[in-house]
């Protein structure tokens, strides 16, 4: 399911190709969101015209609503929302065990300012050896998520990657439990495998997930376990640490390891999006990666720009752009900036509250991440990726 084009001669970074049930996913390649069956603002042939192959989809808030059996009724998940190209869905442990732990990233969790009472209502009652039984944010009704239930719901999505559930533990919590997590989530991953073998759709291929916090043995460990098992690709997931500097360390002991132990199996990096990081973690060694970033800071108003100073950013709702005959980005080739729309423009509708506003910056940085992911690809294969990495670290604007 994964061919390795080009591998760097100076890092880990590797180009290559996912072969999937619905097309083919060129790598180092970023996937945007579309959590609820959409990516936010945006119809499915806008996304595919901005550069993207593949979309996620997210298992937790698909089986609340509208459920399963509907979506697979309807044709899967590719039919549902008109999306012909490659979909990979999470397992809903990160947002099952977000109710529990808190400090998640909220788009991830589909908070927002609009959240109804209903939906405050989502938190844990138990953690079994079985899965996790936890209130519905949809309806307060209890529902239960094990292996099994997680695998079947993403089977009846139709997904080409379906991720096998794990416990995603938190920074904060203690060696000791990371340990018991992480030999759960090993527990939960034969689990997962088993129930495929036997039940899954056979073109659907599955991730298994490495744990163990950021505790350098733990993660060793897990990662060689996940190696081990009979997945098609490996996602690393969990808390990657406090800071960037730790984060990178943790990526690099992985992908080490997985250089090691599985080097032809693809490689997915959980939640990580800034675009340091996707710079980074892509000479680490990973090959796809999944966040909200893009969308999130689009409908704030936040444009992603090359200044690093900035940490890439562009508030447009700031009273400085009032008056800009400026587009967001000069020679951008999105349907913002090559559509001729100003920050003055843009301003206006993002202080006016018009969707239209949120709209043109998140089509921008959606372009914008998918241009950088195809700069990263060919520097990879052209074998130049420092002298990339130097010239997008050092831009200002």
């Amino acid at each position: 399911m994964f061919t390795v084009r080009t591998r760097s001669s100076c890092c880990r970074a590797r180009t290559g190709t996912l072969h999937l049930a619905h097309g083919d996913v060129s790598t180092p390649a970023f996937v945007p969101l579309a959590t609820r069956g959409a990516v936010k603002t945006l119809e499915p042939r806008e996304v595919e015209a901005l550069g993207y192959e593949m979309v996620l989809g997210n298992t937790f808030h698909l089986f609340l609503s509208p459920g399963p059996e509907l979506i697979r009724d309807l044709g899967g998940l590719n039919r549902f929302m008109r999306w012909e190209r490659p979909i990979i869905t999470d397992s809903g442990g990160f947002q099952v065990f977000s109710m529990g732990h808190g400090g998640v990233a909220d788009e991830i969790k589909g908070r927002g300012h609009g959240r109804t009472r209903s939906q405050s209502k989502g938190a844990i009652l138990a953690i079994e050896e079985e899965g996790v039984r936890f209130r519905s944010y949809v309806d307060g009704s209890t529902q239960f998520l094990g292996p099994e239930t997680s695998m079947s719901v993403q089977a009846a999505l139709g997904s080409d990657i379906a991720l096998v559930l794990d416990e995603c533990t938190p920074f904060h919590v203690s060696r000791e439990y990371t340990l018991r997590s992480m030999e759960r989530t090993h527990r939960w991953l034969e689990l997962c495998l088993s129930w495929h073998q036997q039940h899954g759709p056979e073109d659907q291929a599955v991730y298994g997930i490495v744990q163990g916090g950021v505790d350098h043995e733990l993660r060793l460990e897990s990662t060689a376990t996940v190696a081990a098992s009979a997945c098609d690709g490996i996602a690393i997931g969990g808390s990657l640490g406090q800071d960037k500097p730790q984060m990178h360390e943790v990526v690099a002991w992985t992908t080490a390891e997985l250089d090691r132990r599985a080097p032809a199996r693809p490689r997915h990096l959980l939640g990580i999006g800034e675009i340091d990081d996707l710079i980074d973690c892509v000479a680490l060694g990973i090959d796809t990666f999944d966040c909200a970033l893009p969308t999130r800071l689009g409908r704030h108003g936040v444009a992603l720009v090359p200044d690093p100073g900035s940490r890439w950013r562009l508030d447009l709702v700031k009273g400085r752009w009032r008056e800009s005959n400026e587009p967001i980005l000069a020679g951008c080739d999105c349907p913002a900036c090559s559509g001729g729309f100003t920050r003055a423009y843009l301003h206006y509708l993002l202080r006016a509250g018009e969707l239209t506003g949120l709209r043109l910056v998140t089509l921008h940085n959606l372009r914008f991440i998918a241009r950088l992911m195809a700069d990263l690809r060919a520097a990879i294969d052209e074998d130049r990726l420092p002298e990339l990495t130097k010239v997008l670290t050092s831009c200002t604007g």
